[in-house]
């Protein structure tokens, strides 16, 4: 009789997020009454920045989108005004990661046109691009801001081709892109790159994933399983791994891990189910936690993601009994980091015409910010210039801390060591100290950003959701008055919170005299 010897080892793993829940907002924290586009293209048709949601939507002809303020939920107007300069049905609308007025959409029409969005949202229809990029001859299905430079553009449609356009130029329609990928041999399912955005990773309809330079497209790495079809491709940049999902060769669906430096075979594949839907990748580096939902499915499962085996440890998942077209996805600068939020999706449900966005919590006890769940991330502001990438620079993002209060610290030190090598005659891409006294007087700003206005760019700076509260002096007299409302609110809450601690006080104060009282007439 053999005697096994008994391990000490825990049988769990101990992590941050291993009580991770899923919270839907209320019907009132919803979008109600959202024509939602009934296109089968496998896109999220949704995209979220802190200022305002974007959704694709349906109409007869032509297509459109519309553009939301994030706080205007509940019930939308059916004749909301839209974005709708396309000839063709939208295929897909990304916002600027460095820009929250500025979107980019493409279209059937085999066009990508770039927006500029006012900063009190769409008030009436727009259907005027500030760019518009000719050069795909079939219809472009994705498309894929970089994510350190500046306004560069990456496109891919149903001519195989990969565009990479560059919008720092004077012209207003762009018929040359700076460099076309031919390496695809049939159409690009998804595109995805590392943190730094030299590599580029996409998924194709000829069941390869190709691994690239995302400057010059050429190939370093490519897949040639047949046991795995992937559909969505994403790197891990942190890990230096790639995740695809897909299906299998018995056709239930899977996901699978690479290696980054050798795609031949993969390091693990975990099929899921049986359903048909194509299911959607989303990963967080900073908590690094993979979220996986399905077209079509009301749950949404999350895992954990390490550099060692087994690689993928299965949290939890949520559930839901209503099925999701397409999730829009919150970037972290806009989360409600006094709530401890970790994630935050904005759901399509096309059976009902609503938008619900649903909350990822890391349960504590404590409201104080958390900062062992929230290091520092990338933020809103370009690491280069779109000159100094397509010339070889690459930089990591520009990162920046989520505690509340953090941005005006921060924007306030930088204003104060740009000032000394101000050149008044050249246009700033970040707005100082000195343009927000003058805005104050009543100045208007004239000077323009790579066509865009400054005024657009200065009101891109926005911290864990506050409107205008905790980020950058008011600049208008609305944004002064919102901003003094808001701090009559807090001065009140602080008061009554006060007066509350005082009665208690004085409860206690009685409390001890009353047992002071009891024991003396006792020694009696």
């Amino acid at each position: 009789m053999t005697v096994s010897k008994m391990s000490w080892r825990p049988q769990y793993r101990s992590s941050k997020f291993r009580h991770v829940f899923g919270k839907a907002a209320t019907k009132e924290s919803c979008y109600d009454g959202v024509p939602i586009t009934r296109s089968v293209q496998d896109n999220n048709f949704c995209t979220v920045n802190p200022r305002f949601l974007a959704v694709i939507t349906e109409c007869a002809g032509g297509g459109a989108f519309l553009v939301l303020s994030l706080h205007h939920t509940g019930k939308v107007d059916p004749h909301h005004p839209r974005v709708s300069g396309h000839r063709g049905n939208v295929l897909d609308i990304k916002w600027n990661p460095f820009n929250d007025y500025c979107i980019a959409s493409c279209s059937e029409d085999t066009t990508v046109k770039v927006w500029e969005i006012p900063p009190h949202g769409v008030l009436k229809t727009l259907t005027v691009a500030w760019k518009e990029l000719q050069g795909h001859s079939r219809r472009v299905g994705l498309i894929e801001w970089h994510p350190t430079a500046k306004n560069i553009l990456f496109s891919t449609g149903y001519d195989y081709q990969v565009m990479i356009w560059n919008l720092d130029c004077p012209e207003q329609v762009i018929k040359n892109p700076v460099r076309t990928i031919s390496h695809h041999t049939d159409v690009v399912l998804s595109m995805s790159f590392n943190t730094d955005g030299s590599l580029l990773a996409t998924s194709c309809k000829d069941r390869k994933v190709r691994l690239m330079e995302a400057r010059s497209g050429n190939i370093l790495q490519e897949t040639n399983s047949k046991a795995h079809k992937a559909s969505k491709v994403l790197i891990l940049g942190n890990v230096k791994m790639l995740l695809t999902t897909g299906t299998s060769r018995w056709n239930e669906r899977q996901i699978a891990l690479w290696d980054q430096d050798d795609l031949s075979v993969p390091l693990l594949e975990e099929n899921l189910d049986g359903s048909s839907g194509v299911l959607f990748p989303f990963y967080d580096p900073d908590t690094h936690m993979l979220y996986i939902a399905g077209k079509g499915d009301g749950n949404m499962r999350y895992y954990e993601i390490s550099s060692e085996k087994p690689y993928i440890h299965y949290l939890t998942e949520y559930r839901s009994n209503l099925p999701q077209k397409g999730m829009g996805v919150m970037p972290k600068r806009g989360l409600d980091v006094n709530s401890c939020e970790v994630f935050r999706f904005y759901k399509l449900v096309t059976i009902k015409s609503l938008i619900e966005p649903l909350s990822m919590i890391v349960p504590r006890r404590s409201e104080s910010y958390q900062e062992d769940i929230y290091p520092m991330t990338a933020g809103n502001k370009p690491a280069v210039t779109a000159e100094e990438w397509l010339s070889g620079v690459n930089k990591g993002p520009v990162l920046m801390s989520l505690k509340p209060g953090s941005q005006l610290a921060e924007s306030y030190s930088e204003t104060k060591a740009a000032e000394s090598s101000l050149d008044p005659g050249r246009p700033q891409s970040r707005p100082g100290m000195l343009a927000i006294i003058q805005d104050e007087r009543g100045a208007k700003e004239s000077r323009e950003d790579s066509g865009i206005t400054e005024d657009a760019l200065s009101r891109t700076s926005v911290s864990n959701g506050e409107d205008l509260a905790l980020c950058s002096p008011p600049r208008t007299e609305s944004e002064l008055r919102l901003k003094f409302h808001k701090q009559q609110e807090e001065i009140r809450r602080l008061r009554e919170l006060v007066g509350q601690r005082d009665v208690r006080i004085k409860q206690l104060e009685l409390e001890i005299k009353n047992m002071k009282n009891s024991q003396s007439q006792s020694s009696l």
